[in-house]
């Protein structure tokens, strides 16, 4: 459901990320001392005085830059106030009144949204004198926060809750949770733009665009999806700096959160091996799949198409049960197939098996008689069930699991596969003694 939106705005680096996570008591976005590290608008569901509301967390607004980034950054915060209920201003506490401030301040008397001003990095009481100099600002009463520390961030969210309007809460709504995955500058972020119809998320040709993990609500055919359009994942090796060594931990936490991890590559370049390292870690992480050939337009010659259908057949073997998709986000052709493609995978990832046909495919695998032996010991299973779905997991008992070798796991999922199908999902097999 959509819950009602608070916007944390001010100019850069003045500690709205940091104030977010005070808020929301997690490390739900990137705080570092650099300016502009948050980039684009993240959404954090949070709860307070039994009221729950978003808070998107925007980039600085610089209405001076000249740089293309900066005025996308300030950009994406004013589709924020656009959107918010409520938006909360953030000003620097201990550097005073800038001109920057004044900036933002003339544009938010253009809104008819209420406004309250938060005075951060007041980090001690014998500070709070310095807030008197907001009140400049016209914006009514400033608030002392310390986003560091915390003080004075529950006095700050009760006159945010104070303002939100009431909303019917609406239990067990069922989400499709899709997180965009691949390296950066291979077009996530178009992919994205072109599934929900608006410029949501920025797009660059800088690679590494998009720092945090942005969810997306959207609903298509009655159907709820949330899309988590990740920072782009490097190659170890680079991920040298703080920030993108975060970005690289919320693609994981993006991933634990996901049903489906659409897995996106460059068709010009072709699939490389750090799509493979990502395709592995999407499988790692139970997330069902789906295999992405984006830029397909530059893919001009029958030879090329043919030499990175191959190359992605040999370097990602192991997700050959994920679905295929050529796109181009540039031109838009393909990319809505995948709303077909996310119906089939999450059918597919939420499918159930009976017992008793289970353990008819284990007659028919005794029947063909390749089970593992060693030292006069022969693998034998009684009996299994599907114990769990999202990703499909099944527990097999046989009287001596150490004779399970791993190709003998792979014949058992090729078998399960090749019998119920499980499209676009990984499957965990588990073999356990039917002594225990």
């Amino acid at each position: 459901m959509s819950y009602p939106l608070v916007a944390v705005v001010g100019r850069p680096n003045v500690g709205k990320s940091m104030l977010v996570n005070r808020m929301v008591a997690t490390q739900q976005a990137i705080v570092h001392e650099t300016a502009g590290v948050t980039r684009d608008r993240n959404y954090v569901d949070t709860e307070w005085n039994g009221k729950t509301f978003t808070i998107i967390d925007t980039g600085g607004i610089d209405f001076g830059v000249d740089k293309s980034m900066g005025k996308q950054i300030t950009e994406q915060a004013l589709l924020a106030i656009e959107e918010a209920d409520v938006i909360l201003f953030v000003v620097d506490g201990m550097v005073g009144q800038m001109p920057e401030d004044d900036l933002v301040v003339k544009h938010l008397r253009g809104s008819t949204k209420p406004v309250i001003l938060a005075v951060n990095k007041i980090d001690d009481i014998v500070h709070e004198a310095a807030i008197y100099q907001f009140y400049n600002l016209g914006l009514g009463e400033p608030y002392p926060v310390s986003g560091m520390h915390g003080l004075g961030v529950g006095d700050l969210l009760d006159a945010i809750t104070a303002l939100l309007p009431s909303v019917e809460r609406i239990e067990n709504a069922d989400e499709v949770k899709v997180a965009l995955v691949g390296k950066p500058n291979v077009g996530k972020s178009s992919i994205l733009n072109r599934l929900l119809g608006e410029e949501r998320v920025i797009v660059s040709e800088v690679p590494g665009t998009t720092r945090d993990a942005i969810d997306t609500v959207f609903e298509k055919d009655g159907v709820t999806y949330r899309f988590i359009d990740t920072a782009g994942l490097r190659r170890a090796p680079r991920v040298k700096e703080d920030i993108e060594y975060y970005s690289f931990l919320r693609s994981l936490r993006a991933l634990d959160r996901a049903d489906i991890a659409v897995i996106v590559m460059d068709s010009e370049e072709g699939p490389t091996t750090q799509d493979q390292k990502i395709a592995s870690l999407v499988e790692e992480r139970g997330c069902a799949s789906i295999l992405v050939l984006n830029k397909w337009d530059l893919v001009e010659t029958r030879e090329k198409a043919d030499k990175v259908e191959d190359v992605l057949e040999t370097k990602l073997r192991f997700l050959d049960y994920s679905p295929r998709l050529k796109v181009s986000a540039k031109t838009g052709s393909g990319v809505v197939k995948l709303f077909t493609l996310f119906d089939q995978v999450m059918a597919e990832y939420d499918k159930r098996v009976s017992t008793a046909s289970i353990n008819g495919l284990i007659m028919k695998i005794k029947a063909e008689g390749l089970q593992p032996a060693k030292g006069g010991r022969t693998l034998k299973m009684s009996y299994a069930s599907q114990t769990g779905t999202r990703p499909p997991t099944f527990v097999f008992f046989v009287n001596h699991p150490q004779l399970v070798t791993p190709s003998y796991e792979r014949y058992i999922g090729n078998q399960i596969r090749k019998t119920y199908g499980f499209i676009g999902c990984p499957i965990n097999i588990h073999f356990r003694s039917k002594y225990r």
